[in-house]
């Protein structure tokens, strides 16, 4: 068996700078492709991306660095702009796959929102929402459902235990035709665990895995 090709950049431009795009086993794109966007506390070396990137088999997947973090500046935009930065990247996956590729947009924290707001929008297949910011930490009535529940599509939610940005079981109801959400036994909004813990970093990407194999059958 050959070896894996190394991931490849690229860079796609937009009304507010250039996105960046690592490709990981590209040669897989025709059966389907993941974009998966970073949270505004951090970039696509978090540990759940990477882990999916090198994890999941069945699709192409891409880590897409919005333009605020290519240019280098420490504080993500309003939501808005990072939807501007987001949609020009699916667009050119998309004429770079070609129409009858299954596309799946998501993303972690913001990634998820951005993922979610864009969706149908985009023409994706599904939205993958990781670590979804439910809420500001100790605000809960301060709601970003809507978001979740208005993305018309096939969506998968991975939550973990003690998320201050919403755990599970603060989640509303969700379109059961439509999406699923799966609560971890642990970690926190970075899906880190305590030393007495497992890490649930794995059962994330079989999550993703199993989910992305149910809807590119």
């Amino acid at each position: 068996m050959a070896p894996d090709a190394p991931p490849v950049t690229e860079l796609v431009p937009t009304e507010v700078g250039d996105a960046r795009l690592t490709w990981h086993h590209r040669d897989r794109a025709q059966r389907g492709v993941l974009l998966l966007g970073h949270g505004a506390g951090g970039g696509i070396e978090a540990a759940d991306l990477q882990a999916i990137a090198a994890g999941v088999d069945s699709v192409a997947v891409v880590l897409v660095e919005q333009p605020w973090r290519v240019a280098g500046k420490r504080l993500a935009p309003a939501p808005k702009t990072l939807d501007v930065g987001w949609l020009p990247v699916v667009a050119h996956v998309r004429a770079a796959v070609g129409e009858s590729v299954p596309l799946f947009v998501g993303g972690r924290s913001a990634g998820a929102r951005v993922a979610c707001r864009t969706g149908a929008q985009s023409g994706a297949a599904g939205v993958v929402a990781l670590a979804f910011p439910l809420h500001p930490p100790g605000k809960p009535e301060r709601s970003r459902a809507d978001e979740l529940l208005g993305t018309g599509l096939p969506t998968l939610v991975v939550q973990a235990a003690r998320d201050p940005f919403g755990a599970p079981s603060e989640f509303p109801q969700l379109p059961k035709r439509t999406h699923r959400l799966t609560g971890l036994d642990a970690g926190n909004h970075a899906f880190a665990v305590r030393k007495t813990e497992t890490d649930v970093v794995p059962d994330v990407v079989r999550t993703v895995a199993d989910w992305l194999q149910e809807r590119i059958r």
